[in-house]
């Protein structure tokens, strides 16, 4: 029998048919649900959403309550059998096995790996990060799809696919199932992807391509971030204006 984890697993590698898997950033149960009632199967937490919806800035939300979150937004559409993965920042510096365990009672099926260290703000240190990598994947044995996100084009001025490309084949070998190149340009999602060896997730930023044009430049998965709680804000805050002037 398929597994949740194993179904979403191969929703990566359907890009050449199906066009990438795109997985709308809920915040919070009631958000997800309308994503749900829109017909999206799989969705993706934005930690930068979901800490705004707990009021607190992206990266500064205890871990236990962002756990508690995630586990809301999956039961809220668990009934409708869609499924949800988590941007877990660094992990929070759980040891693998507490982390997985934490991941897995939220029943989540899937989750976001940032190679940043959340306390210190810096690159982590990529074969220490991949040997971390390597003991959450051994410790979930298939039960979550790990997207290991590369923090390169985020922390550095850089033009070339070269350092993303270094770190992606460490967090491949590690067992990563897809890596994240984030804020990569769109034209380094095929080389990234070709030289990796594994589905890339790219994410859809205002103005720039469609999450069908990522596809076709080579993303197998497409997120938001924090771009969707951001305009949903900024809905509510001219809702605000219009009644704060009458």
């Amino acid at each position: 029998m398929t597994t949740p984890a194993a179904a979403f697993r191969a929703l990566h590698h359907t890009r050449d048919t199906d066009g990438p898997l795109v997985l709308p950033g809920p915040w919070d149960a009631a958000s997800a649900r309308a994503f749900a009632d829109a017909g999206f199967r799989a969705l993706a937490t934005p930690s930068a959403g979901v800490s705004a919806s707990l009021g607190y800035a992206d990266g500064e939300a205890p871990a236990a309550e962002m756990f508690t979150a995630v586990g809301r937004i999956v039961r809220a559409v668990a009934a409708e059998g869609v499924v949800v993965t988590a941007d877990v920042e660094d992990g929070y510096g759980l040891p693998p096995r507490e982390l997985v365990e934490r991941l897995l009672e939220s029943g989540v099926v899937g989750c976001n790996l940032e190679d940043t260290d959340r306390t210190t703000g810096q690159l982590k240190e990529p074969r220490a990060h991949a040997d971390w990598l390597a003991a959450v994947v051994a410790e979930a044995d298939g039960r979550l799809v790990v997207n290991a996100r590369i923090d390169t084009f985020l922390k550095d001025d850089v033009d070339s696919a070269a350092p993303a490309v270094e770190r992606g084949l460490l967090y491949a070998a590690a067992g990563a199932d897809c890596v994240y190149p984030i804020l990569a340009p769109a034209e380094l999602l095929a080389p990234i992807a070709e030289r990796v060896g594994l589905p890339v997730n790219a994410l859809a930023m205002p103005g720039g391509p469609s999450p069908a044009e990522l596809g076709a430049l080579g993303a197998a998965r497409v997120t938001f971030g924090g771009g969707l709680h951001r305009r949903a804000m900024a809905a509510v805050e001219e809702i605000a204006a219009e009644l704060r002037q009458g």
